[in-house]
């Protein structure tokens, strides 16, 4: 039988309601009396959460100021466990000839990673073990000697405010299990949101990194040897003409950096699809602006037919990229358009 709009209207109440019982629980149990607190006077969501902001650095300040708090002692030790070895691998690969700089790079892309994440983790009060890492970071505050308790306290008791802030069960077993079903796909669909987002922002740096400082390296290569030496000879695709382009890829790719470390920090359904739909149009604008100026020079290439197919190729790659980019941009705008009319402004709605 299906449900009135009233019903309808007085479950989705009832789930909303469940949900922000269920986070005001969880934000009580980190401030509950975690043996005898920290020693820093945080809360230890807070505490750990600061333990990464300044990579290792802020993580041995955390760990010789937390004597009794051994969920800040673990993020402290996995931060200096983490960050250190990041940072120390990013110099010695800097030192390499040539392609140190692109190693060192990527070892930098994946500490921001693992940066956003862990701030993440920890801020939400989740004991969140990196692999290896996260065991050697367990041995080190189990060696410390320290005798705290961990933060995050076994099931407690409802509280009087607790009980009246949670709803009234729903009448059948079957509506309970759907209000379950969408509460645990709330929280799972935040965690599969912040892991595409920070992909996003790593794969962003990554290009903005490579168009900006190694575009020359996209090219023809052609090898010579004389007497006995073999030597590569580089014939780069790109003309003079890309830096008519590369600040417009620039401010796309940065404004898709922020765009996503705001959905990281605030998740919310229409802020998501506004922010896509900014991020949508710049693509298109850098796509555009790429097939008009055109900034190729293919003819470096010793074949004629190959060059002629390559000349094709990347134009009609550029103009299937335009039209897919403008349809996804025009697909969101009409969505957020109805989303706007029909009210619909969170992800429960979308379960």
């Amino acid at each position: 039988m299906e449900l009135s709009p009233e019903e309808k209207k007085r479950i989705y109440e009832e789930e909303k309601a469940r949900i922000e019982a269920r986070e005001k629980i969880e934000r009580e149990k980190l401030t509950a009396g975690a043996g005898a607190g920290t020693s820093t006077g945080l809360s230890p969501n807070i505490a750990g959460l600061l333990c990464y902001v300044a990579g290792w650095i802020t993580g041995i300040i955390f760990f010789v100021l937390e004597q009794r708090n051994k969920f800040v002692r673990f993020h402290a030790a996995q931060s200096i466990v983490v960050f250190g070895i990041i940072t120390v691998a990013g110099i010695i690969l800097g030192l390499i000839p040539v392609v140190g700089v692109a190693f060192s790079s990527i070892i930098g892309i994946i500490g921001f990673i693992v940066w956003i994440i862990m701030i993440v983790k920890a801020s939400s009060g989740e004991w969140y073990k990196l692999p290896w890492a996260g065991d050697v970071a367990e041995k080190i505050v189990a060696s410390s000697g320290v005798t705290g308790e961990y933060s995050e306290p076994p099931p407690s008791e409802p509280t009087a405010e607790s009980e009246a802030a949670a709803p009234t069960p729903p009448p059948t077993a079957d509506s309970g299990k759907r209000i379950g079903d969408k509460i645990d796909a709330h929280f799972k669909g935040r965690s599969g949101r912040i892991t595409a987002s920070a992909f996003v922002i790593a794969w962003s740096i990554a290009l903005l990194i490579f168009f900006n400082f190694f575009n020359q390296y996209v090219a023809y290569y052609h090898s010579e040897t004389v007497d006995g030496i073999t030597t590569w000879i580089r014939y780069p695709f790109f003309t003079e003409d890309i830096n008519l382009w590369l600040p417009i890829l620039t401010a796309t790719l940065v404004i898709t950096i922020i765009g996503h470390i705001i959905l990281i920090i605030l998740d919310r359904y229409m802020l998501r699809e506004m922010i896509h739909i900014v991020i949508n149009a710049f693509s298109l604008w850098t796509v555009l602006t790429l097939l008009t100026v055109f900034p190729f020079d293919f003819s470096v290439i010793p074949n004629p037919a190959a060059v002629d197919a390559t000349y094709l190729g990347v134009r009609v790659f550029l103009i299937f990229i335009s039209v897919v980019t403008g349809i996804a941009l025009l697909v969101r705008a009409i969505k957020l358009i109805v989303n706007v009319v029909r009210g619909t402004a969170s992800y429960e709605e979308h379960i």
